[in-house]
């Protein structure tokens, strides 16, 4: 069933992953964009092989290359979906049942995402997950321009209904992949925080990596998939620590 709704990824170096994902929602839509800033290792050519529609533009933060995404999309109901995540067949047909009501007005639609590590066929019961709105009409609803926080402004007063099912996240290749995307994350972060001028004192810097990793291990529930969840709870604390370092040295730089 092709329905009325564009589907826009970004991506770059993601032809391992990008596959399932783009095969979960090819029977959502007859309009898919791919979003390139450069991909090396056949992305492009396996995108288009499958059906979407690439286009390329030089990365420009998250927040950006994301509003030129929805730019390209020839439908008013807009999916975004990142090239590590999949649709699970529980959430297509609830898009389809959702977009498919004759009086459905301009609205958004939040989704649960589920995060899951390196060795897992199904989602754990407890894994961690988030809420946002990823399905929206475009008359009520645009990415923010942060470089750092990929997130849907709603117009206020915009209804958010919940669709059923969830989207899959498979973030992490390997522990090693995560510390080179958390550093990075780090970097556009500690950049955003010197811009903005806000002011970080240094208790907080000694604080951030105890305190992180407990949000992670505890409040996130990594304690529940073993050592697996140790390890990955270890990296953010020192992500979290990482970006107020970097933060704290271009203010000393100066």
């Amino acid at each position: 069933m092709s329905l009325p709704l564009s589907i826009f990824i970004i991506t770059k170096n993601e032809v391992d992953r990008l596959g399932p994902t783009l095969e979960s929602v090819k029977g959502l839509s007859s309009d898919i964009v791919v979003v390139d800033s450069g991909s090396t290792d056949g992305t492009q050519e396996l995108a288009e092989r499958l059906g979407a529609r690439v286009i390329f533009n030089p990365w420009p933060g998250y927040g950006l290359q994301k509003q030129f995404g929805e730019d390209q999309c020839r439908h008013d109901w807009l999916l975004n979906i990142d090239a590590d995540e999949v649709v699970t067949l529980e959430l297509a047909a609830s898009i389809e049942a959702a977009l498919g009501k004759p009086d459905l007005s301009p609205c958004g639609f939040e989704t649960d995402i589920i995060e899951m590590f390196p060795g897992e066929a199904r989602p754990h019961a407890w894994a961690f997950r988030l809420s946002p709105v990823r399905l929206y009409h475009k008359k009520v609803g645009r990415y923010s321009s942060s470089p750092v926080h990929d997130r849907v402004d709603l117009a206020k007063g915009t209804p958010v209904h919940r669709l059923n099912g969830v989207i899959e996240h498979r973030s992490i290749r390997s522990l090693g992949h995560e510390l080179i995307k958390l550093n990075a994350y780090a970097d556009m972060q500690a950049d955003d925080l010197d811009k903005k001028g806000r002011k970080i004192g240094a208790a907080r810097l000694v604080a951030e990596f105890p305190l992180a990793f407990l949000k992670a291990y505890i409040a996130r529930r990594h304690f529940v998939r073993g050592l697996y969840g140790f390890m990955t709870a270890m990296n953010y604390a020192f992500y979290r620590y990482l970006r107020l370092a970097k933060y704290w040295e271009r203010r000393l730089g100066r």
